[in-house]
């Protein structure tokens, strides 16, 4: 039997509704039916099944062919033309798949690839290939030729530039691509998907520096699908300043891109520089009163009052409300706001800042209460409590490297308080950014309805690639109990009874609309603890998502995990728990929560033992050393009962302990 409360959330309700999928065929039966289904001309189902087979068994060529052809037969050139080159990838010497590829490809307005590899076979002396190659090429050179003699009459016609570098890329002639993409952005510089195709054959041509200036212009810009292509495109770092103006020099009416160094100098301390970037802004976007605000808060700040003054009442004669709270909040110190003052700066002489800050942040503000609390530690350097502030503005809005930053400074407080907050928030985020990181957590309970004594666990040491998307790991976890099997007539195992030593790969934590989404994948060996139980090879994996919300006391949180188990027959579980409740008033250092659980568990297989809901109330209280005792009354109902020894419904009380620590 295996019980194993890894938590779960939003997945809850969609885990009760779905369906319960049968045991899968093995891979001879779906094969055998797969090709029935051709014969039969079933081609909806023959796909379905040679999909099945492809991601069970997706090294086997023959069968991806297999399923390439039947897509064509259904109108499917694109999803046909990607299994050919997963073929061609896995298998360089099937030169009919190559061919096939290459074909798809082509007709799919893929030219250039197509006219690649056909390129590449033809000069191994394939015939075909090479009949192929010409089809592609020479239209494309009658049509560079043709474009080449009309720019002879006519040297600035746009079309005739853009045309000429879109034929120039496809036939591999790069440098020409790239000299008329140039013209072709000179001649309508507002075309900033022309900056996009730029840098794409930059990077083709290895120039890496001018394929990033023309991205980076790209990716700051009013056309989103450009601005995210080119993103994708861009290095994962932040750009430079140096780069920022190579690129306003290719696109000087980029108001986004030039904004985003304008800031980023303020940011900076380089406030001449960002005044006279605000200042270019300006020019290029007269009712940008963002621009003009902050123009006229660094001359405040300068004591140059009356040429801020025709700056600041035009923000506060606009529609931007936010805009004009804050021009009124810098204006305060001036009373009528026309008076001529050397005064102290604006940032220095706002008060209010703090106040300002702290309401933004209560009321979910959270941009707001940054500007506001830049603006306090400005004012008042020394203020740990604006600075730890500051750490959990920049946290909330995912900027963690700025956050660890002002956490950092925050835990040098000589207030004892705000340095213990700060130090467990920068403990928490510092292993994320280390090179190396090393996390270990442990659950062990008790449940009344097993008798027995469970145990959970897990130590894990990854490695933290900059240029890389995935964290490699190595891994150790425990999963076991003291008992070893139930008391039944047919005894089963009430756990894995295993130590699971394993290498694999973990995305980072995804943020934006996927926030709290978590991939992996390990291999390794089971050992078990038992005696006389042999070694396991050991393949798992899968999907794991957290999020939790919390409001004064109240709180909600939500755990969801799909796991794959390579030595459970193949099985895909899928687990969550949900818990809403409420903080209880108790000493400071024993916080008490009470909550109820949503708690669902289902298999792709249809096990008994995998498919049940439970709910009930809870208690947890965090102990000294961040260890949480919890203490769960559950009631729960078997979802299948085909070959449950047991009754369908079910009461559990669980008590235990869990800690985790990361270094």
């Amino acid at each position: 039997m295996k019980i194993k409360p890894i938590i779960g959330a939003i997945a809850a309700l969609i885990l009760l509704l779905s369906p319960i999928t049968p045991p899968p065929m093995m891979a001879a039966e779906r094969l055998d039916e797969a090709y029935q289904a051709l014969r039969a001309r079933d081609y909806g189902r023959a796909i379905t099944l040679l999909e099945r087979e492809v991601e069970a068994s997706p090294q086997r060529t023959s069968v991806r062919k297999d399923l390439a052809y039947t897509l064509l037969k259904t109108g499917e050139p694109a999803a046909a033309r990607d299994q050919f080159r997963e073929v061609m990838r896995l298998d360089p010497a099937d030169v009919d798949a190559t061919l096939e590829y290459a074909f798809q490809a082509n007709e799919t307005r893929q030219e250039q690839a197509a006219r690649r590899v056909f390129d590449r076979l033809r000069k191994a002396g394939n015939k075909t290939a090479e009949q192929a190659f010409q089809n592609i090429d020479q239209p494309l050179k009658v049509g560079i030729d043709r474009w080449t003699q009309a720019l002879a009459s006519s040297p600035d016609n746009f079309s005739a530039h853009e045309e000429l570098a879109r034929l120039a890329e496809k036939r591999d002639e790069l440098v020409l691509a790239a000299e008329h993409y140039r013209h072709a952005l000179r001649l309508k510089p507002q075309l900033r998907s022309l900056l996009l195709d730029l840098g794409r054959v930059y990077r083709e041509l290895g120039q890496q520096e001018e394929a990033n200036t023309a991205l980076l212009a790209a990716s700051r810009g009013s056309e989103s699908r450009t601005a995210e292509e080119a993103r994708e495109l861009l290095p994962t770092r932040y750009p430079f300043v140096y780069e920022f103006r190579q690129a306003i020099k290719l696109d000087a009416a980029n108001a986004d891109l030039r904004r985003e160094l304008a800031f980023l100098l303020l940011k900076m301390g380089r406030k001449e520089d960002a005044e006279a970037e605000f200042l270019r802004l300006l020019e290029i976007a007269p009712a940008d009163m963002l621009s003009a605000a902050q123009v006229g808060f660094l001359r405040l700040e300068r004591g140059a009052t009356s040429q801020a003054m025709p700056l600041l009442e035009r923000v506060l004669a606009s529609s931007d409300t936010a805009l004009m709270e804050k021009v009124r909040l810098a204006l305060a110190p001036y009373k009528t706001g026309r008076k001529q003052s050397q005064a102290a700066p604006l940032v220095k002489a706002s008060p209010e800042a703090k106040t300002m800050a702290f309401r933004s942040l209560e009321k979910g503000f959270v941009k707001d209460a940054l500007q506001y609390l830049l603006s306090a530690h400005e004012n008042d350097p020394s203020d740990f409590q604006v600075i730890l502030k500051l750490g959990w503005a920049y946290n909330l809005l995912h900027d963690d490297l700025q956050a660890l930053h002002w956490f950092d400074l925050a835990r040098k407080s000589p207030d004892a308080a705000i340095a213990s907050e700060a130090k467990k928030a920068y403990n928490s985020l510092r292993p994320a950014f280390a090179k190396f990181r090393t996390s270990a957590w442990v659950f062990p309970f008790f449940s009344t309805r097993w008798h027995d004594v469970f145990a959970y666990g897990q130590v894990k040491t990854e490695m933290r690639i900059s240029w890389f998307p995935l964290r490699p790991y190595l891994s150790a976890r425990l999963i076991g109990d003291t008992r070893g099997k139930t008391s039944d007539m047919l005894p089963q195992p009430l756990s894995e009874s295993s130590i699971v030593l394993a290498a694999g790969v973990a995305t980072p934590y995804a943020k934006g609309p996927f926030n709290g989404l978590m991939g992996w994948f390990e291999a390794g060996e089971a050992v078990s603890y038992r005696a006389l139980v042999p070694n396991q090879k050991d393949f798992r994996g899968g999907l794991a998502y957290s999020r939790a919300w919390k409001r004064h006391s109240m709180f909600a949180e939500t755990n969801a995990d799909g796991i794959f188990v390579s030595r459970f027959s193949n099985d895909m579980l899928l687990y969550s728990q949900t818990r809403t409740g409420f903080g209880v008033p108790t000493p400071e250092a024993l916080p008490m929560q009470l909550f109820w659980n949503y708690n669902a568990t289902v298999d792709l297989l249809g096990q008994y033992w995998a498919n049940y809901v439970e709910t009930g109330p809870g208690v947890r209280v965090r102990l000294p050393h961040s260890v949480l005792f919890s203490v769960n009354l559950l009631r729960g109902a078997n979802l299948i009962n085909q070959g449950n020894p047991r009754r369908p419904n079910y009461f559990d009380l669980r008590a235990g302990f869990s800690y985790a620590i990361a270094h």
